[in-house]
């Protein structure tokens, strides 16, 4: 049977052993406490850009807007030139048939 060399715990060596263990757990904590900063930098950067997206759609919807009211006053005009011309071209034909008619 094998023996190991242990030292026994005494009051000196656990108190020993609580600091490190108290140091560690405060390296934790400020690690911690570094992460809550860097997260809180995150958070202000994110409400920022999110300020900055706001922006631009609200400026988006407003050349969309736009866009579709020239598109709108496009078309309008499109339909009104095509019934101008339907009325010419209906005015030609009855003028047409109007002189074949006279001629018979």
């Amino acid at each position: 049977m094998q023996t190991m060399a242990r030292e026994s715990w005494t009051d000196e060596r656990l108190d020993e052993f609580g600091k490190r263990i108290d140091e560690r757990f405060d390296r934790v904590d400020e690690r911690f406490d570094e992460m809550g900063r860097r997260f809180h930098e995150v958070d202000r950067r994110l409400d920022r850009l999110e300020g900055r997206v706001d922006v631009s759609q609200q400026e988006m919807n407003q050349r969309f807007e736009a866009m579709q009211q020239s598109m709108t006053a496009g078309f309008e005009a499109v339909n009104r030139n095509m019934i101008y011309g339907l009325i010419g071209v209906c005015g030609m034909m009855i003028t047409g048939f109007v002189g074949i008619l006279t001629q018979i």
